[in-house]
């Protein structure tokens, strides 16, 4: 590059030739003294060495001669001052080139070095050339380094040493020279060329920022060298790192042109972790781009990320942002363990979301687990008051009232969102966590709506795959991701990993396949879709124990269960986060549909079911369930029934049930198959005034048969004469032991048969 070829720049000095009165005795500032007309100078027309000379007799100690025209000094452009000269007679002196930089207000930028370096004359007659570059990188080679303040110069040359010698000066020669340091075609600028020093120590941010400002669509190449940004520096154009940066955890490196892990990991000389932090920190403090990209590179993790600590400027965010595409990997010998501790705490229904009291409280952890006698599932700690000795629960206890022992254990995930006091509409796509047994999956945010998981894997996570530990799950969608346990070799009771909990309102759980955990998805809030799913949970144990797919917690959960998988374990309805779990008004056990699922067990205990209804308090009833167009089959082996009630806390009052719709399914090696309401089919084959008509077990949870909505006469009925009688019986309901049979009573013994529609519910 020649500024002076493609930019018409002019660095060249006018000769000597023309006049002297444009060279300065002093800085070359407008004003200053001029050789024109000094007795002790003159302009000699015709040497043997050179064509035109100045001739300069040394009189002061420092003798400068300096152009005073204004040489531009243009960011990446490097000039190269020449001088020959020669001693004719008395005390030889030394010279060097010196300059004097100015800004484009004309004061004078200090503190450069401003000559360059001295060569003592040693004969007479000997021509000595003395060369000095300038320019504003750190360069090897590069005599005076300007950064970018100058605007322009005052070049020429000093004389050094005794006065009284006299010399001759050739014709002062500026050149650009910028090609000896750059490549012949450069679409980058260098930001040592813009003042920045690579050295590690020195702020470079403002140097970043004029390569920025001045690469004009050009690329910004980062030399080799270590680059400290003591602030928040944003990039504009692409970037090619050769050398590396060092930055605080509170300074934000944007790179808005390449915003993608690959150039973040150059960035930071090869460190993943640091590089998805600060990927992340930006992604969440501009508003350039809506997604990190990993680019399908694997980062891994020696610890947690904390993203909030990673984000440490801000504690809520509610933009829509996207991490994508890529692998994140738990290494061995990280900090993955989990931390357990224990401690006193006091439970009370009238302050039903908190501990209070809590001993050894400030060693409790944010995200830990609460285990202890009447604590339900997939509790978790939401927030700590170190001061008031509370700390608040993800959900209410179902039976812990008074004081007791608990236990805290604070898994380590390898995306940990809990720091963030609110985290909305975040989304994670096509991400693989590679947990290898060590760490668990994601940990959201205490709160924030509409959180995103697609298509993303979580692969043998140690403890968990997705865990909420408050409202960070409201709306959340997880769609299309599989979940993959490492605890496939153990027998399911012995089983502990959780792919998902959730605990607020309005979860989609869609399209998602599952293998052999504990459970598939704990979910605590209500108005939620489960669809579509695949979730297996089997063993290879004959008659084995089989654990819940999918555990719903609300007994007015209004929730639907359609179109899936469930394989070798089944849905079971609690209401385990009620701390007065007995039933005293309300709608019950409320608004669950479980529709047109294929349902699979193979090898399991005949007390098995698909579609379990647990009451932890006593007088519960269902007061709207609909089971329809399911397949409900049993390989190896048959089961009772795909239904059930779990009575380990207490029995439903099925007197009081409602609403129950139960038909059109298909059940395959089930002992007693459903329906709601039962078509019955009688025949009465002697005389009797009273036909005892037999629900034969096939009642949804082996109800009682409360109502007959129809009945007709499939056979003419006749008297012990043989007689027709044109009667109609009346029923009585709730005969029987078990209270499901109906009585059809006629007025007189009759024989015949009859079809007739039962009911277990009002």
């Amino acid at each position: 590059m020649n500024k002076a070829v493609t930019d018409g720049v002019v660095f060249m000095p006018t000769p000597f030739s023309e006049g002297l009165d444009v060279w300065s005795r002093g800085d070359g500032t407008p004003g200053s003294d001029t050789y024109d007309g000094l007795a002790t100078a003159a302009y000699v027309p015709a040497d043997a060495d050179f064509a035109g000379c100045l001739e300069i007799q040394k009189t002061e100690g420092t003798q400068k001669l300096r152009y005073m025209g204004d040489t531009p000094i243009l960011p990446g452009c490097y000039l190269r001052v020449t001088a020959r000269v020669k001693a004719i007679s008395g005390v030889m002196p030394a010279v060097r080139i010196a300059g004097w930089a100015g800004r484009d207000n004309g004061s004078q930028v200090t503190g450069l070095d401003t000559t360059g370096d001295t060569v003592q004359l040693t004969s007479y007659g000997e021509v000595v050339e003395v060369t000095a570059i300038v320019g504003g990188g750190s360069r090897n080679g590069v005599d005076m380094i300007w950064g970018t303040e100058p605007s322009y110069g005052h070049f020429g040359l000093d004389l050094t040493g005794p006065n009284g010698g006299v010399v001759r000066i050739d014709d002062i020669v500026i050149e650009d020279i910028t090609s000896v340091f750059l490549r012949d075609m450069m679409n980058w600028v260098d930001v040592r060329d813009y003042g920045a020093l690579g050295d590690g120590t020195t702020d470079d941010s403002a140097a970043f920022e004029a390569a920025d400002a001045a690469a004009d669509g050009r690329k910004i190449l980062v030399s080799a060298g270590s680059y400290r940004l003591a602030s928040s520096v944003t990039l504009e154009h692409h970037v090619e790192f050769e050398g590396s940066l060092v930055m605080p955890d509170s300074a934000i490196l944007s790179l808005t042109k390449d915003f993608g892990l690959p150039t973040y990991v150059d960035a930071f000389g090869g460190d993943e972790e640091q590089a998805l932090k600060k990927g992340l920190q930006s992604l969440m403090n501009n508003a350039d781009h809506e997604s990190f990209d990993l680019a399908g590179r694997r980062v891994s993790l020696n610890e947690p990320l904390d993203v909030q600590a990673a984000v440490n400027n801000r504690d809520t965010y509610a933009q829509r942002r996207v991490l994508r595409n890529g692998q994140l990997r738990a290494l061995s010998g990280g900090n993955w363990s989990s931390e357990s501790v224990t401690s006193v705490a006091t439970y009370s229904t009238s302050n039903h979301w908190q501990l209070t009291n809590v001993a050894n409280i400030a060693n409790i952890e944010v995200g830990s687990l609460v285990e202890a006698a009447g604590v339900g599932r997939e509790i978790y700690v939401k927030s700590v008051n170190i001061g008031a000795q509370t700390l608040t629960l993800s959900q209410p206890l179902s039976d812990a009232v008074g004081t007791q022992t608990y236990t805290f254990t604070r898994f380590k995930y390898l995306l940990d969102f809990s720091g963030f006091t609110q985290l909305q509409k975040f989304e994670i796509e096509d991400v693989e966590f590679q947990c290898s047994e060590l760490a668990s999956g994601v940990m959201l945010a205490p709160s924030g709506p509409v959180n995103v998981i697609r298509n993303c894997v979580f692969n043998r996570p140690a403890d968990r795959g997705i865990t909420s530990i408050g409202e960070g799950c409201q709306g959340l969608l997880v769609d299309h991701n599989q979940f993959i346990s490492a605890e496939g070799g153990l027998a399911t009771q012995n089983r502990s990993s959780v792919a998902i909990n959730t605990n607020a309102n309005d979860v989609k759980i869609r399209n998602n396949r599952a293998s052999q955990f504990r459970h598939f998805a704990v979910v605590s809030g209500a108005n939620g879709i489960i669809a579509n799913n695949h979730f297996f949970q089997g063993d290879d144990s004959g008659n084995g124990t089989r654990s819940a797919g999918i555990v719903l917690c609300l007994k007015a959960c209004n929730t639907v269960v359609t179109g899936n998988y469930i394989d070798n374990c089944f849905v079971e309805w609690t209401n385990e986060r009620e701390p007065e779990p007995d039933f005293i008004a309300g709608f019950g056990f409320a608004g669950l549909s479980v529709t047109n699922n294929v349902c699979l067990c193979s090898n399991v205990a005949e007390w098995f079911s698909f579609v379990v209804v647990k009451p932890y308090g006593q007088n519960h009833r269902v007061n709207g369930l609909t089971i329809t167009g399911n397949l409900f089959r049993s390989v190896g082996g048959t089961i009772n029934r795909a239904e059930r009630v779990d009575t380990s806390f207490a029995p439903l009052d099925l007197s009081s049930m409602r609403s129950i719709a139960v038909s059109g399914n298909t059940y395959l090696n089930v002992s007693y198959g459903a329906e709601n309401p039962l078509m019955v089919k009688h025949d009465q084959t002697t005389h009797a005034q009273t036909w005892v008509v037999e629900t034969a077990g096939r009642l949804p949870f082996g109800g009682y048969a409360i109502d007959v909505p129809g009945l007709a006469l499939r056979s003419r009925p006749r008297n012990s004469s043989n007689i027709s009688q044109y009667v109609m019986p009346y029923t009585s309901t709730r005969e029987g032991s078990g209270q499901d049979q109906v009585h059809a009573i006629w007025p007189e013994p009759i024989r015949g048969d009859l079809t007739m529609l039962v009911r277990m519910d009002y």
